[in-house]
């Protein structure tokens, strides 16, 4: 019984057009994953946004009050301060680790907040919300007087808890506390007597 010849040139050309076929559809293959893993790459209109001046509508802050916004991430308190918190700032300085912002200004205090109340009004207090210590949030401690882990002539600030540093209402370190620095003063400028702008102070 004869065998019928194998036409080689036909499977050779058959196995050559599946191998270009496959490596084709690989590529594309490649192409389609390639394209969502590259895109992730692209920065989102959120990541955008976080380094962007935030504007705020402070017409509604009262007297003694703190809102709190973000910028690039980081809490930023707007405390509008009453008199009687601006009239104690001067009587503490003695009992501040760095009162007069020296340490680290450019890094710290812009050169329009390196004042007694450390800001453009005296009435308005703008700072980031971090302690310079560990990165804690620091709580309001807005009342004076005796409170725990507080002095008993406590004049108002802020009480970081985790490692018990203080802060006065302008922000400033008090002596022998683990935070090195004054709270930071975020670049900012007023567009308005009610409207605020974080993160620009091309104008201050």
């Amino acid at each position: 019984m004869s065998e019928t010849p194998v036409d080689t040139h036909k499977i050779d050309s058959s196995k050559r057009t599946w191998l270009i076929t496959s490596a084709c559809a690989g590529a594309v293959g490649g192409v389609a994953t390639a394209i969502p893993f590259v895109s992730t790459f692209q920065p989102s209109e959120r990541a955008k946004a976080a380094g962007a001046a935030v504007e705020v509508d402070i017409a509604g802050l009262k007297p003694g009050e703190k809102m709190t916004v973000e910028w690039r991430g980081k809490p930023v308190w707007i405390v509008r301060r009453t008199p009687e918190q601006l009239a104690v700032l001067p009587k503490i300085a003695s009992e501040l680790a760095d009162p007069d912002s020296k340490r680290k200004p450019d890094e710290f205090t812009p050169a329009y907040a390196r004042n007694e109340g450390r800001s453009i009004k005296p009435e308005y207090f703008v700072a980031v919300g971090i302690c310079t210590h560990l990165g804690c949030s620091p709580s309001d401690k807005f009342q004076t007087g005796a409170q725990p882990s507080l002095p008993n002539d406590w004049q108002g600030g802020f009480l970081c808890p985790c490692h018990g540093s203080t802060f006065d209402m302008a922000g400033r370190v008090f002596k022998n506390k683990p935070a090195p620095d004054n709270l930071e003063v975020p670049p900012h400028m007023y567009l308005s007597d009610s409207k605020l702008l974080i993160g620009e102070d091309k104008k201050a």
